[in-house]
């Protein structure tokens, strides 16, 4: 059977029936002539519903798997969609149970060929490396693209045991998804039923989470970190510097050796063939000689792909709107932990080599402004434009800062850089964030990395310890990795501030560090040996299908200081506007309106709300729910409430609130 080219047919919804009679909703391409001549099949298995969120990526994907004679299976989890049931969290026993099933069922049918891949993007990222831990016979290979193999310490819920404001956004996403109703075209007359269950008994995530703020068993279940030896197939994992998610591929390819191999371009959270900035991954090509190297054996070399291939930016500067950022791309054959170059501060306050008789100036009082961060940008990042970290000098202003001297030749960095400083704290605990920074010639500063630390998860984010006040503690801290070249004419500056709001919250006091320069150091990760290559780009500029827009989309961020109040509000506007799909005839629309406030010196000030509005119509349907989420604090607890309203027409059809207080955990 040739491997290209082949004519295929959508099956719009095949339904599943699990064990337990719970029937899930999957998307089907199926290319012509499989149950005569058997083929592969890649699985996507996602809460984000098939029939309109992921439809336009699921529609530039799978028709180019089908013409290359694999089956592409699009499945909406349990509760989300069209699927039976209620979700009942994140990467859940069930939700990984339910998809040992799915690839049970997939590897039975006449039109398999007996093997099945996984991939996805984010949840699907995750969940596909979950399960292939589970080790189900039939799974072969993955492709996990901005994705974790540690949920504490690289989601969006906690990073070295500082609170990400991710988490209740995420939340109020979720709780936004899940209310939505499922297709009657598809689901027949019983979907208000269906809709009405879930509804009723659909969790509000974020408690869940907040229940546990320490490393523990809730986070260990799924983490493949804590096994990465019994991981048993191949593993292509795909980042971009511009996301939050930028430490999985080197952290898989390090635990996991040569069965992982990694690719890390310069992008936002989206999948390689149409993510920004540029350049653009052909994605496709990559993924079908992957799926044919281990799905059907083909002897293409797909597993003598480099261990790792990197874009390293090339000093693009903050913008409006990031289409295309400068450098190169780069292949390390097998990866090695690099070799470091330590810089240290010297007597008049500069950061430098070692060798330049590093004394430090004394002692520093650090305590920022808890509205320091405003130029953080997202933690994942959807577009490449305000949800990139700007111009960093705003940080800057609240922030410790250490620069070298201007470069005289290129420096070059792969990995992920590590800080080592001795400090005392006035109260048990304190947040300390370190941001490397690129100052262009004309003082632009762009962001390469950084790293947070809840100072009482020094030791481990299992069983946290709170800082004894005024006595002076060793603290390392590893920042987020980066791919960078410090241009000649520009300077590395180190940041240092204790707030990094809105992306991180604030611990409940607002103490100040007390840091001992002389002994601070940073340790830059060198790029080292490695050849550049030519990556291809996609043939298809505009890969994504374009779907009819009754009414324009809207994206606003916003900055508001209150000079009168003492009060700082960042707000995210998001508005979809009215899409219709040309095919299904249904109309959708989601906005997203959130606002984080703060008082610059006062840490229990702090609040955020999300509030979506999606709306669905078509086929004599007319549904829209309204979904609000928010958090905020005292000295001693996380205070959540959230309610969802379902409305059809004009009717109120369904309310629910949720409230609860859940005391802080050294945070």
């Amino acid at each position: 059977m040739s491997h290209s080219n082949h004519t295929h047919t959508v099956i719009e919804n095949e339904w599943i029936t699990l064990k337990d009679g719970t029937r899930l909703a999957a998307r089907i391409w199926m290319p012509d002539g499989a149950e005569q001549a058997p083929c592969p099949a890649v699985l996507e298995y996602l809460p984000y519903r098939k029939r309109d969120g992921t439809a336009p990526r699921d529609e530039s994907t799978y028709p180019i798997f089908a013409a290359a004679g694999i089956v592409g299976v699009r499945v909406d989890i349990r509760g989300s969609g069209e699927s039976d049931g209620v979700i009942d969290g994140e990467y859940t026993p069930r939700e990984l149970s339910d998809g040992l099933e799915i690839i049970d069922w997939i590897a039975s049918r006449p039109w398999s060929n007996g093997r099945v891949g996984m991939m996805g993007i984010s949840w699907g990222g995750f969940n596909c490396l979950q399960i292939a831990a589970l080790k189900p016979p039939a799974l072969k290979a993955v492709i996990s693209i901005a994705s974790t193999v540690d949920r504490y310490n690289d989601d969006i819920h906690y990073k070295n045991g500082c609170h990400l404001s991710a988490q209740l956004s995420w939340a109020a996403t979720m709780l936004a998804y899940q209310s939505r109703s499922p297709d009657p075209q598809l689901v027949g007359d019983h979907w208000k039923d269906m809709w009405l269950k879930r509804l009723e008994n659909e969790p509000f995530f974020l408690e869940d989470w907040l229940e546990h703020q320490r490393r523990d068993d809730f986070w260990r279940h799924g983490s493949i970190c804590e096994d990465f030896d019994g991981f048993p197939v191949p593993a292509l994992v795909i980042a971009g510097w511009a996301d939050g998610y930028r430490n999985t591929p080197i952290k898989a390819i390090e635990g996991l050796g040569q069965k992982a191999k990694a690719m890390i371009g310069p992008w936002v959270h989206k999948y390689p063939h149409f993510a920004w900035p540029k350049p653009r991954a052909d994605f496709h090509g990559e993924a079908i000689a992957w799926w044919n190297r281990w799905l059907r054996d083909e002897d293409n070399g797909a597993e003598h792909f480099p261990q790792m291939r990197a874009y390293i930016l090339d000093g693009p500067k903050p913008a409006l709107r990031r289409d295309r950022d400068p450098g190169r791309w780069i292949t390390k054959q097998t990866w090695s932990t690099p070799e470091m170059n330590e810089l240290r501060i010297s007597g008049n306050g500069q950061l430098g080599p070692v060798s330049t008789n590093p004394v430090g100036v004394g002692e520093v009082y650090l305590c920022s402004p808890l509205d320091t961060g405003t130029a953080s940008g997202e933690y994942f990042t959807l577009k490449p434009d305000a949800e990139m970290a700007g111009d960093q000098r705003i940080d800057d202003a609240g922030s410790l800062v250490f620069d070298s001297v201007v470069l005289s030749e290129p420096e070059d960095y792969l990995g992920q850089p590590e800080l080592r400083l001795t400090l005392s704290c006035d109260a048990p605990t304190a947040n300390l964030i370190a941001r490397i920074v690129d100052i262009h010639p004309d003082g632009t500063a762009t962001r390469v990395a950084f790293g947070v630390l809840n100072l009482s998860h020094r030791n481990g984010n299992a069983e946290p310890s709170p800082m004894v006040p005024g006595l002076m503690t060793e603290i390392s801290l590893r920042l987020d990795a980066c791919g960078y070249r410090f241009g000649k004419g520009h300077r590395i500056r180190l940041a240092l501030s204790t707030a990094y709001w809105p992306m991180v919250l604030p611990s409940p006091e607002n103490p100040g560090l007390t840091i001992d320069t002389a002994s601070l150091t940073l340790a830059l990760p060198r790029l080292g040996d490695h050849q550049e290559i030519d990556l291809p780009e996609p043939a298809n500029p505009d890969p994504l299908p374009h779907y009819d827009q009754h009414s324009p989309s809207i994206t606003r961020r916003t900055v508001e200081r209150d000079m009168t109040h003492g009060l700082t509000h960042y707000r995210i506007y998001e508005d979809t506007g009215l899409i219709e799909h040309p095919e299904t005839g249904n109309v959708t629309q989601d906005i997203r309106d959130e606002v984080w406030s703060i008082a610059a010196n006062d840490p229990l000030s702090m609040t955020g709300t999300s509030t979506w509005t999606c709306r669905a119509q078509g086929h004599g349907r007319s549904v829209m729910t309204v979904s609000t989420a928010s958090l905020s604090c005292t000295a001693d607890a996380w205070i959540t409430q959230a309610s969802v309203q379902a409305f059809e027409g004009d009717e109120t059809i369904f309310e629910k609130r949720f409230a609860k207080r859940i005391p802080r955990d050294l945070m």
